[in-house]
């Protein structure tokens, strides 16, 4: 029986434990440039020229009321509270999920922080966001998601994002940079 046990490491981690020389660990460092960032998407993701498919598909299902699409594809018989499915239903039609695992497919959005908080791609209300980063907003100020949407894009002041279960329809939305109403943002494909 073969047994396989799967850990995350930091580059730095991976670098120490496997013992890199110095110039193996510059060109670790090369390759982590940001100037990279492009290729590193279409390498791991198969995402090319940023994350606009996921905003583009989201934006094409902008005026869908009742949510019965995304909440039946995550195999719910009846009608739930459909944010995190409809962001895990785009997410799943651009490949992001099935062929690059590069967000979780989830329900409940605390289960989508927890996931983005664990693989290290959780940035605070302060950052500002890129479009097809996933928004999760806290109501109540209690430090817990409650809702979750997707980046359409951000102008340095005002965030503009595309959700669903909105008012129980698809609609765009607009919230300040660092509102307290925003708990942080899932970043997979920057």
């Amino acid at each position: 029986m073969l047994v396989v046990t799967l850990s995350a490491r930091s580059p730095d981690e991976a670098a120490a434990s496997y013992g890199f020389t110095a110039e193996q660990a510059d060109m670790l460092a090369q390759l982590l440039d940001e100037r990279h960032a492009a290729m590193w998407q279409s390498v791991l993701y198969g995402v090319t020229g940023g994350s606009g498919d996921i905003v583009e598909l989201a934006a094409s299902q902008i005026g869908n009321v009742g949510g019965q699409p995304y909440w039946s594809w995550y195999g719910f018989s009846g009608r739930v509270e459909w944010c995190a499915c409809f962001v895990s239903w785009c997410a799943n039609e651009c490949g992001y999920i099935i062929e690059a695992g590069a967000v979780p497919k989830f329900a409940a959005c605390s289960a989508g922080v927890q996931w983005f908080k664990s693989a290290g791609l959780w940035r605070d209300r302060g950052y500002e966001p890129q479009p097809g980063d996933m928004v999760f907003f806290d109501w109540g100020g209690d430090g817990g998601a409650d809702h979750v949407g997707i980046v359409e894009s951000c102008d340095g002041s005002t965030v503009h994002t595309i959700e669903g279960n909105t008012s129980d329809s698809c609609a765009r939305r607009s919230y300040r940079v660092g509102s307290a109403s925003i708990l942080g943002y899932g970043t997979p494909l920057n």
